[in-house]
């Protein structure tokens, strides 16, 4: 039981941290009155979406921090100012810069060296096609289920200029409370998953049958299950056998198609349900993660279709 709770407080402190620093920091930046003005620069984007200007902003942040963006989007739904779908596909759009910034922390300096420049290269090229297809999707998604921009930001000269030091200290004042019940909740979800995860219970996504399916060379079933439970593990497995000639490219890009559809509903279910939910509570939360996973995973399942027809 202690390593258990030692186990969830290693993964969720850091989070948890990063949590705060995203509601108050969004608080000092509303407080002062600069997402008004940040919100401008990218509302070209949303121009043909029906998405509230809210959105605008909360897309910019997130290219910084995906965690303040969400908490900006929180702040804006205490007050009433966005219906739940403006949420969800919000949410949706914020998680995209993700996968470009991924490019220069993970992409470059990780993946393309231990894979090599085509097969690391397609793998690259995968989180980009995911990120444009989910903004796609949720453009497409605004004009069909939202009516147009509910909720707008105040323009900046509405609200009285405070200096930092009182932006710091009312933000802090109206985010602490939300904070502690948001670590609360995050704390018991992410227990939860972990000790599910030390019962076994995800032993149900074991991909040894799929992978005799798509006949898989052997030696590959490994790195498969290696990067189902950990993505660089398996990576790494993987990046001496495609230089060695064991596997072919386009068998190792199966290998990571087939790996990534397994492997993204475990890591929404440990990494971002507790987080998702903490925030926009347990409903919508839940739905953010499943649509956002489906999506990914469906991106996934059609590019492997198109390895298959081209496989020899």
């Amino acid at each position: 039981m202690i390593g258990l709770l030692i186990q969830v407080l290693d993964f969720a402190l850091p989070v948890l941290a990063m949590i705060f620093v995203g509601l108050v920091g969004t608080g000092v930046l509303v407080e002062l009155g600069l997402m008004q003005k940040f919100s401008r620069l990218v509302r070209p984007i949303f121009a043909y979406t029906n998405l509230p200007d809210t959105c605008a902003s909360t897309f910019l942040v997130s290219i910084g921090s995906t965690v303040a963006a969400n908490s900006m989007l929180f702040q804006a739904k205490k007050e009433n100012c966005l219906e739940d779908r403006e949420i969800l596909l919000c949410a949706m759009m914020n998680a995209t810069p993700a996968y470009f910034r991924e490019l220069f922390t993970y992409q470059i300096p990780v993946v393309l060296p231990a894979l090599g420049l085509v097969v690391g290269g397609f793998y690259s090229l995968v989180f980009i096609v995911t990120a444009v297809f989910k903004i796609l999707v949720v453009a497409i998604a605004s004009k069909l289920f939202l009516k147009g921009n509910s909720c707008r930001a105040p323009e900046p000269q509405d609200r009285e200029k405070v200096s930092l030091k009182t932006a710091v200290d009312r933000a802090f004042r109206k985010e602490f409370r939300a904070f502690l019940k948001i670590a609360g909740v995050y704390l018991i979800a992410t227990t939860i998953v972990f000790a599910l995860q030390e019962q076994g219970a995800f032993e149900i996504f074991s991909v040894l049958p799929l992978a005799e399916f798509f006949k898989i060379p052997p030696e590959s079933i490994v790195p498969l299950t290696s990067y189902v439970a950990s993505p660089i593990l398996g990576i790494s497995l993987l990046g001496p056998m495609i230089h060695s000639g064991e596997i072919t490219n386009i068998q190792a890009m199966i290998v990571l198609m087939l790996g990534s559809m397994f492997m993204l509903p475990i890591f929404a279910l440990r990494s971002q349900l507790p987080g998702k939910v903490a925030i926009f509570g347990t409903r919508l939360g839940f739905q953010i993660v499943v649509y956002s996973t489906a999506i990914s995973v469906l991106v996934r399942l059609a590019i492997l279709l198109l390895l298959l027809s081209i496989a020899p």
